[in-house]
This record gives C-alpha cells, sequence and structure tokens, in this order.
C-alpha cells in the first residue's frame, strides 16, 4: 500500500478515502517502470535488482530535471536534540492507557506476522508452519523498539521488507548487521540520498508486498 501511495497509483480521495491516481503524471509512470525493472532484473537472478533500479529512476528523473545534484558528503546534525527526550511520568497517565496498549497490539501482531512470513519463506519454520524461536525473536524485537523509542527514532522492529534478502539467499543475521552499518554510513552522505524521489523506492515496496 505505501508502495503504491509513494508511486502515486494511489491517491487519497475525500470521498472515497483511496482512489486512483492520475497515470499521465511522470512520477506514477517512473514508479511503475522501476516495478518492472526489478521483476525483469530479479527474473534474471540479478542481485542488485532493486539498486538499479532505485538508481535508473532516480537519474530519469534528474534528466527530465525534476530532481536537483546537492552534492554527496554533509556532517550529520546533533542527535542530541532527540535522544533520551521521552516523558515517562507522562506516560503514566490513565488516559493514555488506551493508546499505549494499541500500539502494543498492533506491535505484536505486526511483528509477528511478519517473523512468521519471512521464516517460512527463508525455510526455518517447522512442519507446522511455526518458527520455532518466535519467543527470542520477539525478546529482540521488543527490547529494540524500546531502544529506538529513546534514540526518538521510529518504531525499530521486524520488517517485511526483509523477505527481499531471504529471496536472494539471506539467512542469517550477518546480513542485519551489515545493513545496520551501510545505514550508519549514509548519514554521511545525506545530501545523495535525500535526492532520491519517493516514487524511485515505490517500485521497491511493491515488489516486496508481492513477495
Amino acid at each position: 500500500m505505501m508502495g503504491l501511495k509513494n508511486a502515486g497509483i494511489i491517491v487519497a480521495n475525500p470521498d472515497t478515502l483511496v482512489a486512483i491516481g492520475n497515470f499521465s503524471q511522470s512520477n506514477v509512470l517512473l514508479g511503475i517502470l522501476g516495478f518492472f525493472i526489478i521483476v525483469v532484473l530479479a527474473a534474471r537472478n540479478i542481485h542488485a535488482a532493486v539498486l538499479f533500479s532505485i538508481v535508473i529512476t532516480t537519474l530519469i528523473r534528474m534528466i527530465i530535471g525534476d530532481v536537483q545534484y546537492n552534492g554527496v558528503f554533509a556532517l550529520p546534525p546533533s542527535i542530541m536534540t532527540v535522544v533520551g527526550h521521552v516523558d515517562m511520568i507522562g506516560s503514566l497517565d490513565i488516559a493514555l492507557s488506551g493508546i499505549i496498549f494499541s500500539f502494543m497490539l498492533v506491535n505484536l501482531f505486526d511483528s509477528s506476522g511478519t517473523l512468521i512470513g519471512v521464516t517460512d519463506k527463508a525455510g526455518l519454520a517447522d512442519k507446522t508452519g511455526k518458527f520455532p524461536q518466535m519467543k527470542q525473536a520477539l525478546d529482540v524485537d521488543s527490547l529494540s523498539s524500546v531502544a529506538g523509542s529513546a534514540m526518538g527514532t521510529s518504531s525499530v522492529t521486524a520488517y517485511i521488507e526483509s523477505s527481499s534478502g531471504v529471496a536472494i539467499g539471506r539467512r542469517t543475521g550477518l546480513t542485519t548487521i551489515v545493513v545496520g552499518a551501510l545505514f550508519l554510513l549514509t548519514i554521511f552522505i545525506s545530501p545523495l540520498a535525500s535526492m532520491v524521489p519517493a516514487y524511485a523506492t515505490a517500485g521497491a515496496l511493491i515488489y516486496v508486498g508481492v513477495l
């Protein structure tokens, strides 16, 4: 759904909530193009299909003139403005209990569904389709969610995008460590990363949803 929204394939509508976007717009066409680039390259067992799709669609957009080059390297902003800024006393307000409980359930079922789906695709589930180490995985997921909140970022949890890594052979946590390290490096090339429009990554999100 997020991929379709980022590509402009679906848009908000006050009457029907969701409506079909304008397929004559370049961002919609490029989002669809990005998806088919991934499909074609993935069918040829090219592991960097998603990366190629993002780069190609971004370059096309640069040629059109809608993406501006802002440099490559930049020092990251201070994280002290968000780290540790939590109101533990305020969270104990009984009026917030319903909201907190709702978020907990959403996180629990989202993580459980993701873990079941990804582990099944990776061949790590047992004969009944259950993941034997689900408890340990949920423990890690819970701790990372709390740590992420304390760091001032969005929920750090299991994401279905992991299935794209599984599809090309990922089976251990080493892949996650490498990806995490690369993400840390991207904070120093934020000007380059910010050049990538949302619809350039939409194809990847749609592809992961199909998986």
